[in-house]
């Protein structure tokens, strides 16, 4: 379980697709072959199949092309004060969809603030990848990359025993296929999971030109990351139950800020809300 509630928490999700120089690079083929084909290079020899033509591959081949938060800060009276971050923040401009700004300014955010972070198998992909490529990218992240002589002096990341990252799927996993998606877990809380995407679509996607749906993909897994963890902390006794029905519903206004910002697309999470809290109800 979790030992606290830090003033400042990040509930996020990343979203990543084969890199097509990494492809490129890695078995000799020529700069003019189009990214489709080499993406369906890349998955051959990652062991494709008939019943499954895109294998998941080694997260270091594949480039990340958006990353989204729900940020958390304390207050002393009522919920949380709740925000949607997401990278790219324009999608559509080149500049900002670069990988290396993705990952170079979501880490420098993290060295600056030290949030707690939360995730759906953070510790073994997400951060694993977020390293990786800042690594093939040559992005510093001194203060993110730091680590603490002892664990009261600061968050570390990288310490599978630490608070700072919070792995919900090593929290409610089990072994081999005991193990629940966070659909899986999600929508049996009543929270929205997947709607019209998954993870097999992102390839495709991005390949389309499609940038901005996959982010609004991506911020709708960082709601779902954050409203699992939410009922977590309520399990474990970090907020009462009246409590915690306030920290949903600042979930709730929090979409309707954003739709009413600009992403009227979030309106079909609420609407799965709304149908799966009726659904699951009964309990």
């Amino acid at each position: 379980m979790i030992r606290e509630v830090a003033e400042r928490v990040w509930a996020f999700d990343l979203e990543w697709v084969p890199d097509p120089l990494a492809g490129r690079v890695l078995y000799d083929l020529p700069d003019s072959l189009p990214d489709a084909d080499v993406l369906r290079e890349m998955w051959r020899a990652g062991g494709a199949t008939e019943e499954d033509p895109t294998p998941f591959l080694k997260t270091a081949v594949c480039r990340i092309v958006s990353i989204a938060v729900v940020e958390r800060r304390a207050r002393d009276d009522g919920p949380g004060a709740l925000r949607l971050l997401s990278l790219p923040h324009a999608p559509r401009n080149p500049d900002e969809a670069r990988e290396a700004d993705v990952v170079g300014r979501f880490l420098e955010a993290l060295g600056k603030y030290k949030p707690q972070l939360v995730g759906f198998n953070s510790h073994d992909s997400d951060l694993k990848i977020l390293v990786q490529r800042a690594l093939v990218l040559g992005v510093q992240a001194t203060d993110f990359a730091d680590r603490p002589d002892k664990p009261w002096n600061g968050p570390d990341y990288f310490a599978r025993a630490s608070d700072s990252n919070i792995d919900l799927k090593q929290i409610v996993g089990g072994w081999g296929k005991a193990v629940p998606s966070l659909h899986e877990i999600a929508v049996q809380c009543g929270i929205p999971g997947k709607l019209d995407v998954d993870g097999n679509d992102v390839a495709r996607m991005w390949l389309e030109g499609r940038l901005p749906e996959i982010v609004a993909y991506n911020e709708m897994d960082a709601l779902t990351t954050y409203l699992v963890w939410l009922r977590l902390a309520h399990f474990g006794g970090y907020f009462t139950t009246a409590g915690y029905q306030a920290e949903q519903a600042e979930v709730w206004s929090l979409v309707e800020r954003e739709m009413a910002a600009g992403k009227p697309y979030l309106g079909r999470y609420l609407d799965a809300w709304s149908a799966l809290r009726a659904r699951v109800a009964s309990r």
